[in-house]
């Protein structure tokens, strides 16, 4: 339970540095905890210099062990950085983060601690608009969680279209099967084939601002993927139940950006299937046709993420009317391999929209990193004897960047981002809806 009330709790964790006179007893290194009894305060140490991102990750690890409802003096922690709206932001948001508790279906489950956050009131709003963002995101982790026997494509687009409607101000379309098929989107049709459940097309629109650009946030949400005929390995298999999760963030992040009405003109595109083996399944080597008519050889079926991607810019832009994109996947494990956890790979042939996105990130305390996108990662693309494009490219090298190149050719000239979470998307087997917090920012002028 997140509180604000101006003191509820026994116990008080509060920030200190080397300026403060305290107990002798508090430790003294960066993140460090000490409960001091008679003080009733947990005191949690700062050093100079600190950054934000590192706070978040202290705070988080604290909250999650923690085994006491506190109140949590929040100026003591901003008056402990240069920037005190963006250090007030981290602390309510990463407490509230870790405060949530994990979807499980356990017959007896522990319930988080009560945080009640204490602070001045000048910075009511933000935290207000802070607690929404977290809100959303909680809801996203919780559909990343799910088991994959629940939560099949037709049960997430559900699920997404019951929680908009508690919003006034976003319209929502879900497309079954039959209207996927008059729209004309082979590429996902092919990757729900060998399915028993039928493909979902979740569209949120909020446009409160209609001089703004319009941008397309386009979520890659594979319930399930075996990888079909080109199967994964049994090691490779687990946690496949998150690579729905880019659905479930930019759903999430339209709904965040309605609810704490920010001026903006934003459409989310997500897609949802899973991708079996079956009688019914797209072979390797056969020839799809795509929504904005360009033809595709399936020369990896478990690249089937950014061919699902590819119908939905091309929905963006054509039916959406989009005027920029931005696409999130847990799209290669080259990404992992290239950043690991610590950065979402980050693509744009577009220096002024990398430019705005970046500054975002910055602002919430999200790692991104730049990597490449070259006519020539296209050119890989373009290997195929027998259609426009092949979905994955020969060899190993640099395909984070070649899977980009080929959505990028989907957009049609408009300004684009790609956002590979494959390695960020969860952690300890956890939906933990990155980049929400990053794409609420750049659309919160």
């Amino acid at each position: 339970m997140i509180t604000n009330n101006a003191k509820q709790f026994t116990l008080t964790l509060k920030a200190v540095s080397s300026k403060d006179k305290v107990n002798e007893l508090v430790l003294k290194e960066n993140g460090a905890v000490s409960l001091i009894s008679e003080d009733k305060i947990i005191y949690y140490y700062v050093e100079e210099n600190s950054c934000l991102k590192d706070l978040w990750n202290s705070l988080e690890s604290f909250i999650k062990s923690n085994k006491y409802d506190l109140n949590v003096d929040v100026d003591s922690f901003i008056s402990k950085f240069e920037k005190a709206e963006e250090a007030f932001q981290t602390v309510v948001e990463a407490i509230a983060f870790a405060s949530h508790k994990d979807l499980d279906y356990k017959e007896k489950s522990t319930e988080p601690k009560s945080i009640n956050f204490v602070f001045d009131k000048k910075y009511n709003s933000i935290y207000e608009v802070s607690l929404i963002k977290i809100e959303y995101m909680d809801f996203a982790r919780d559909l990343q969680d799910l088991p994959p026997n629940i939560g099949t494509s037709v049960e997430i687009a559900n699920r997404l279209a019951a929680k908009a409607k508690e919003l006034s101000d976003i319209k929502v379309t879900v497309y079954d099967k039959k209207q996927i098929e008059q729209m004309g989107m082979g590429l996902l049709l092919s990757v729900n084939a060998g399915s028993n459940v039928e493909a979902r097309v979740v569209v949120m629109e909020y446009n409160s601002d209609p001089s703004q650009k319009r941008t397309a946030l386009v979520g890659k949400g594979i319930t399930f993927d075996t990888g079909g005929y080109n199967l994964k390995p049994s090691n490779f298999i687990e946690n496949m139940k998150f690579d729905m999760s880019g659905a479930a963030i930019v759903s999430s992040t339209v709904m965040a950006l309605a609810k704490a009405k920010v001026k903006t003109n934003v459409v989310s595109i997500g897609l949802l299937t899973d991708n079996r083996i079956g009688g019914k399944a797209t072979l390797t080597e056969s020839v799809i046709k795509s929504m904005n008519g360009k033809t595709v050889e399936i020369t990896n079926t478990d690249a089937e993420g950014r061919l699902v991607l590819a119908d939905g810019i091309t929905y963006a832009v054509r039916n959406a009317k989009a005027d920029r994109a931005i696409t999130v996947a847990t799209l290669t494990g080259a990404i992992d391999v290239a950043l690991g956890k610590w950065f979402t790979g980050t693509f744009s042939t577009s220096d002024s929209f990398y430019g705005e996105f970046d500054k975002a990130a910055i602002k919430a305390q999200e790692a991104v990193w730049r990597m490449p996108v070259l006519k020539d990662h296209l050119k890989a693309m373009q290997c195929s004897k027998v259609a426009d494009l092949a979905n994955s490219e020969p060899g190993r090298q640099a395909g984070s960047s070649t899977a980009a190149a080929f959505l990028d050719s989907f957009a049609e000239g408009k300004d684009f981002i790609h956002l590979d979470i494959a390695s960020t998307a969860d952690i300890n087997k956890r939906g933990r809806a990155p980049m929400l917090r990053t794409m609420f920012e750049l659309l919160n002028k």
